[in-house]
């Protein structure tokens, strides 16, 4: 049965450069169901990466609301974010963001143990199908941009979330392995019944969505 998992009216966000004051989002109505698989693509500086900040809580809007798994999120302190970010989000950026000291098995527990959980049936699906079985207890600054990539999906995914926020995934791998990377990425995550908002400029990746949104001059079309 579908659900929304992401629904957004009203939402404006503006930065302040000095004295002058600049409008990134404009009044974005949209919303994001179960099993939604979305490009947001645009030109660069036009908010793409801020909204997935407002939808994650790490910034917040100047006007109109976000729903998140049907709770209106605009009393939300910094307790309810957290608790929707370690169980219901994962994310995945270009430049990794893995933690370098642990290895990649525990790179990729660490999302569950912040739920007290441990490794599931569910892990080994991910590292058979990214191929990173013969690596787990390497630290992750040995592998290669793809090998990391991979893990950082792994972990994104570990715990199963509602949604996945992906900013620029393949923008620090060549194409072909960007282009392996996604395929996995969406394989992974219609297993996971995760849902997906990625912000790309690749026409590549963006084909691997099953919905595009256009982001310009602070309003989306799709």
């Amino acid at each position: 049965m579908s659900q929304t998992i992401v629904e957004i009216t009203g939402l404006s966000k503006s930065f302040s450069d000095g004295e002058q004051r600049h409008q990134v989002l404009n009044g974005v109505d949209l919303s994001v169901a179960t099993g939604d698989t979305v490009a947001l693509t645009g030109p660069s500086g036009t908010g793409k990466s801020t909204l997935l900040n407002l939808i994650a809580g790490f910034e917040h809007a100047d006007a109109g609301h976000i729903k998140l798994l049907d709770q209106e999120t605009h009393n939300w302190q910094d307790r309810q974010w957290s608790h929707f970010r370690r169980a219901e989000l994962g994310m995945v950026f270009q430049q990794f963001n893995l933690l370098s000291p642990l290895n990649v098995r525990d790179n990729i527990t660490f999302p569950l143990s912040l739920l007290g959980k441990s490794w599931q049936p569910w892990c080994d699906t991910l590292i058979d199908t990214l191929g990173l079985s013969t690596v787990l207890d390497r630290r992750v600054e040995q592998l290669s941009g793809g090998q990391q990539q991979r893990v950082a999906i792994a972990r994104a995914l570990a715990h199963k979330p509602a949604l996945l926020l992906a900013d620029e995934p393949t923008g620090n791998l060549d194409q072909n392995a960007g282009e392996q990377v996604m395929a996995l990425l969406c394989q992974l995550a219609a297993e996971a019944n995760t849902s997906i908002l990625m912000v790309t400029h690749s026409e590549t990746c963006a084909n691997f969505m099953t919905r595009r949104w256009h982001l310009d001059q602070g309003t989306v079309h799709e």
